[in-house]
């Protein structure tokens, strides 16, 4: 990050913004007082179906009436099922960062002001009215003048910042002045909240930091042959105007160009998802808003993103967290998938986790039911809304971006295949991390041991290890290439286990519990069979001369 969030930046700076700030406070509270809807958090009162809808749809049109800051914070309640419940969610979701183009005159000036320079020095051609307009900013398309190249100009609303700036400082007052209710109904930090909210917020006010955003990407995405990134040009860019690599695509979502582009939708699928779960657990830097107008096909079948201000990053340790629960989800391990939640952030150290564990159990059996390939990211998320008010768990700002990536790329896939399925795709790719790749073959021996009643430390798997070996190859399907694939990721896992001595070591131990294990069960089961054995003789032997004594007797 190029600028640090501080929340000092918010405060009024003359006598004349502390008076618009209160114009502003006045008009934001007679728009709340007049809304008849019970806000989203108080959730608990029994009311109609029908009667919950249309108070949800009214905090909806309320929100953009009040303008871009409040459609964001819109968009990130929508994200937030540890703070609104399922059904004002779902309609939260309808929220739209769309409003009417401001002025070309304007938007010119802004460029030439930012950049220093006259139009007509730098662009060849330069469209005459946007070709998209969004709350904070819109873009035109140009042709730069001597290289020709073809860009997108994004210019940023006129006094857009200082009206963001002004609801939240105002959005802070108000959440200082309810913490104490928030923090004892909900568990929340309604300052922290804001705060994170701000922080993210900002970032999307600041050009600079999107240009360094996509440079970050590209290196991520540097020599993939499956995804593209523009390019960006940071001398003609600044904190008002973006300048970037113009993308020649169709909208991810329009199956109709799709087909005339001749791209394949199942691998076009394919290439998004592994494209998200390696900005997710590889990069540790995602794309946090990929809905269809930032996603593109291109003619060769790759991927491309546009708009890279709402972006964040994940450490290395919740990276780990992160594949560790796909893993335990995979093979329904509840109480491990709890201590995954606890480590990133959802439970609070020190919780009891038996009950959390049972209530993950039932509410994976109501969204998934019995065959693990009908999981469903959006019915887990809205059965885990209902969660988080039974127990003590809430979801970090930074996932709850991560939810809303996932729900986004899901709704996606879902309109291009209604049969697509999440972890289909998914697992492979965790699978093949978990194998091949020196950052994570450690974690290995977690993933490949698990608990059994007769020994004190878990135990080697086998059947999770042929499951993964079996999900790392199945994307290339059957036959030859499927078997060449299966042996080239054993042979991986080897030679990786082999230049590990410590994990090599870690295995071999927990082979060699398996084996002493199914030895004891082995042995258990011999002994109740001789036992049995030696009964029966003794009752054939003795059983019979007993029996016939007490008939002569």
């Amino acid at each position: 990050k190029i600028n640090r969030y501080n929340p000092a930046v918010l405060l009024p700076s003359s006598l004349e913004e502390n008076l618009r700030c209160g114009a502003r406070l006045a008009q934001v509270l007679a728009v709340v007082t007049s809304l008849s809807a019970s806000l989203a958090f108080k959730g608990g009162a029994e009311r109609r179906k029908e009667d919950v809808k249309a108070e949800a749809e009214q905090l909806r049109k309320t929100l953009i009436s009040l303008g871009p800051t409040f459609i964001k914070v819109g968009q990130v309640l929508a994200n937030r099922p540890d703070i609104v419940r399922a059904d004002y969610m779902e309609e939260l979701t309808k929220l739209q960062d769309k409003v009417p183009a401001f002025s070309s005159e304007q938007a010119y000036k802004i460029i030439e002001e930012e950049i220093g320079r006259p139009i007509s020095s730098i662009f060849e051609e330069l469209s005459p009215e946007p070709i998209a307009a969004a709350s904070i900013g819109q873009v035109y398309k140009g042709k730069l003048l001597g290289s020709g190249d073809v860009v997108a100009v994004k210019v940023q609303r006129p006094q857009v910042s200082a009206i963001i700036k002004r609801d939240l400082y105002l959005l802070r007052l108000i959440s200082k002045v309810f913490n104490d209710v928030a923090v004892r109904r909900l568990g929340v930090d309604a300052v922290t909240l804001v705060d994170e909210f701000a922080e993210n917020l900002l970032e999307e006010l600041d050009y600079v930091q999107e240009a360094q955003n996509i440079q970050d990407f590209e290196r991520n995405f540097r020599g993939d042959p499956n995804v593209k990134i523009p390019s960006v040009y940071k001398n003609l860019s600044s904190e008002k105007v973006l300048v970037m690599e113009w993308i020649d695509g169709v909208r991810c979502t329009d199956l109709e160009k799709l087909d005339e582009l001749g791209v394949p939708v199942k691998e076009f699928i394919r290439v998004g998802v592994e494209a998200g779960m390696r900005q997710l657990l590889e990069f540790g830097l995602f794309h946090g808003d990929p809905h269809p107008g930032n996603v593109f096909a291109l003619a060769d079948g790759r991927i491309a993103y546009v708009d890279f201000g709402s972006v964040a990053e994940i450490s290395q340790t919740n990276k780990e967290a992160l594949l560790d629960a796909v893993v335990h989800a995979i093979h329904q391990d509840f109480d491990e998938i709890a201590r995954d939640m606890q480590r990133l952030g959802f439970i609070a150290e020190g919780t009891n986790m038996r009950p959390i564990s049972s209530a993950l159990q039932g509410m994976w059996a109501d969204a998934v039911g019995k065959n693990l390939a009908d999981f469903n990211f959006r019915t887990v998320t809205k059965q885990f809304s209902n969660l988080v008010f039974k127990y003590p768990i809430r979801v970090p700002e930074r996932f709850a971006l991560v939810i809303r990536t996932l729900l986004t790329q899901e709704g996606i896939c879902l309109l291009l295949d209604p049969n697509f399925k999440l972890l289909e795709v998914a697992y492979p790719y965790v699978a093949k991390r978990l194998l091949r790749d020196p950052l994570y073959c450690y974690r290995l021996p977690q993933v490949l041991m698990k608990k059994v009643p007769e020994a004190e430390k878990p135990v080697f798997d086998f059947g999770r290890l042929f499951s993964l070996l079996y999900v790392a190859t199945a994307v290339a399907g059957r036959g030859p290439r499927a078997l060449l694939g299966l042996v080239r990721t054993a042979f991986d896992a080897l030679a990786l286990t082999w230049r590990k001595p410590s994990l090599a070591m870690s295995l071999a131990q927990g082979m060699l519990r398996w084996a002493r294990t199914k030895a004891l069960v082995v042995a258990r089961s011999s002994t109740g069979m001789l036992k049995d054995k030696l009964a029966q003789t003794w009752r054939r032997l003795f059983g019979s001369r007993a029996a016939a004594g007490d008939r002569r007797g």
